[in-house]
């Protein structure tokens, strides 16, 4: 019974604390101000779905060949193939092949990486010049989003205390050290972000020139919320 009287006070006056600190920061005077920057940046990673296949029947070109055309294409073209082409799917549809006892249709899937536009449209009508026009967009990308975010969680701070120090000019108040930072949210807005759209162009003559391509930009937008001390 007496440890129990000994420690009921003692819990009594650590909880007293904590809700005299609360308390305090609660009721001393301070400005809350939330503000939100963005940033529209060109995706510099461009990720495209080259599909080839063959029909191995009269007349057809075949995979092998395909691949091997598709190659020279794009080593004219200045793309690094070990670092930018990797292979994505292989299949052979053998089920069709052991009931129909007709034709073997094989596929092979590769992935692309280029670095701008410009290259993706010599990519495609490179492909297409000889026979490959089944190029899709699977997503665009920005290399540097997280150095880019931390710019802008920078600058939104900056913007919160410029936005603090007006509101209080007409009260003659200053502008004290931040109490409370919380940080709201970082979107990013991809509009080719996990989706597949066909790249195709017509070409009307051998003297073809890459076609504009131009990829929407990629919005990064932050907010934060800063609750400033007032001073007198």
């Amino acid at each position: 019974m007496k440890i129990k009287n000994i420690l009921v006070p003692f819990f009594f006056l650590i909880c007293l604390k904590g809700f005299t600190q609360g308390k305090n920061f609660i009721d001393q005077p301070y400005l809350e101000t939330t503000s939100r920057v963005d940033s529209l940046v060109i995706p510099d990673r461009i990720y495209l779905s080259i599909t080839i296949a063959e029909l191995d029947s009269k007349g057809k070109v075949s995979l092998e060949k395909q691949e091997n055309q598709m190659e020279a294409k794009l080593n004219s073209l200045n793309i690094d193939l070990k670092k930018q082409l990797s292979l994505a799917d292989l299949s052979s549809n053998f089920n069709q092949y052991f009931l129909r006892k007709k034709d073997v249709e094989k596929s092979k899937q590769y992935i692309l990486l280029v670095y701008d536009a410009e290259t993706a449209g010599k990519v495609i009508l490179g492909l297409e010049s000889i026979g490959i026009a089944n190029v899709y967009l699977l997503k665009g990308e920005y290399s540097k989003i997280e150095e880019l975010t931390i710019k802008l969680k920078q600058e939104a701070v900056k913007k919160a205390k410029e936005q603090a120090q007006m509101m209080l000019i007409p009260l003659e108040q200053t502008v004290g050290k931040a109490i409370y930072i919380s940080d709201l949210n970082t979107s990013v807005y991809n509009r080719i972000q996990g989706k597949s759209q066909v790249l195709r162009t017509s070409m009307e003559s051998d003297n073809y020139e890459p076609i504009p391509i131009e990829f929407e930009k990629i919005k990064v937008e932050t907010a934060i919320t800063i609750r400033f001390a007032i001073s007198e």
